[in-house]
């Protein structure tokens, strides 16, 4: 048996915190009990350490299906809401409140950093990124400038510093991946096959070597800049490099991602390596870096887990499963917990973000029994 009884502290431990008290909206209203690593199931499951019960979060759990986040919607755009910290902090919030997770996760977009270097963006509704001069050659990445994340991103950062006030859980910072990053500014916006980026890391190899390296010293910046101001956990996001084969991988992506893990080792910081459709990538990817290890529904947790080797690791419930009824929910939550089988270093979340139209109330269900199950199953 690996869960352990409760750790000595605070309010972060309850397995429905948040769910129906505090303030109605703010960041700034506190003190409450600040999380640490003895105390957070959340931080001590990263580092596969025993846990009283299985922490749960939710990718995506900021916004989206939340009725509270669309009523801040009505009145702000998301980059409008990354630019005011106390909104974004407020938005980050709201899901700790109302669902009872273990963990918060910094409410921005993978792209917000990219105006940083320069980058003209837009984020159109119902389509998502779009680049305004695409980078395609080497001229393209010459143009680039350094990334300065106090100066591209501080309003951010204050926010992180705001959360950290006022929540009861951890914070979880993140950024998008170097190769994720790439594909939006080589393809322009999103794309299904990502033609013209596999096109440029085959074709000019030594341009899409200065386009990782920019993109990595960029996420470096980014992510330290929010470990510094608060952020006691990252993730990085790459959504898209389930797109590549081993071979390609191995090549043009994890040199740059053992960059940046190896940097997070530096800042002792949890880090989170997630990326979707990448069950032939998992032995990479935990070569690349990471305490932790992203899985999504495709692959089974326990073959997951074995393919990583001594990682924690962070999954996997499908999230269209939350729009049927939920007994089967709880059922896939069921076997999820057995595939764990109670050994320490197991983190509870969907296998990518909660769609719009899932209903908050099961979210709230779903992590009252994720706690619940899991004591019950260690005794």
């Amino acid at each position: 048996m690996t869960l352990a009884s409760p750790p000595p502290a605070g309010p972060a431990e309850g397995p429905a915190e948040g769910a129906a008290e505090g303030p109605a909206e703010g960041a700034a209203e506190g003190p409450a009990a600040a999380p640490t690593d003895e105390t957070s199931r959340f931080l001590r499951a990263c580092r596969r350490r025993p846990v009283d019960a299985t922490p749960a979060w939710f990718m995506r759990q900021a916004g989206r299906a939340l009725p509270e986040y669309r009523a801040v919607r009505e009145r702000a755009s998301l980059v409008e809401i990354t630019r005011d910290p106390a909104l974004c902090a407020e938005v980050t919030l709201q899901p700790v409140r109302r669902l009872g997770v273990d963990a918060a996760i910094l409410f921005a977009d993978i792209t917000t950093p990219l105006p940083g270097l320069g980058v003209g963006l837009e984020i159109r509704e119902g389509v998502g990124p779009l680049i305004a001069d695409p980078v395609r050659s080497a001229a393209d990445v010459d143009r680039l400038r350094a990334f300065d994340p106090r100066e591209a991103v501080g309003p951010l950062l204050e926010a992180i510093r705001l959360v950290r006030r006022a929540s009861p859980v951890p914070l979880i910072g993140f950024a998008g991946a170097p190769f994720t990053l790439a594909c939006y500014l080589v393809e322009g916006g999103p794309s299904r096959d990502f033609v013209r980026t596999k096109r440029l890391l085959h074709a000019e190899p030594a341009t899409w070597g200065r386009l990782m390296d920019a993109l990595t010293a960029m996420t470096c910046a980014y992510l330290e800049a929010q470990v510094e101001a608060g952020a006691q956990a990252v993730q990085l996001f790459d959504s898209w490099v389930g797109a590549l084969g081993p071979r390609d991988y191995e090549r043009s992506v994890e040199p740059w991602l053992a960059r940046i893990f190896g940097r997070l080792r530096e800042l002792d910081v949890a880090a989170i390596h997630f990326g979707v459709g990448t069950a032939g990538l998992l032995r990479l990817q935990a070569r690349a870096g990471g305490d932790v290890i992203g899985l999504d529904w495709r692959v089974d947790l326990a073959d997951g887990w074995s393919a990583v080797g001594d990682r924690a690791v962070q999954g996997n419930l499908d999230p269209v499963l939350l729009l049927a009824p939920f007994e089967a929910v709880a059922d896939a939550t069921h076997a999820i917990l057995a595939a764990a089988a109670g050994r320490p270093g197991h983190i509870f979340n969907l296998g990518h973000g909660v769609l719009p139209e899932t209903e908050p109330d099961d979210l709230a269900r779903l992590v009252d029994l994720v706690h619940e199950a899991s004591v019950r199953r260690a005794r």
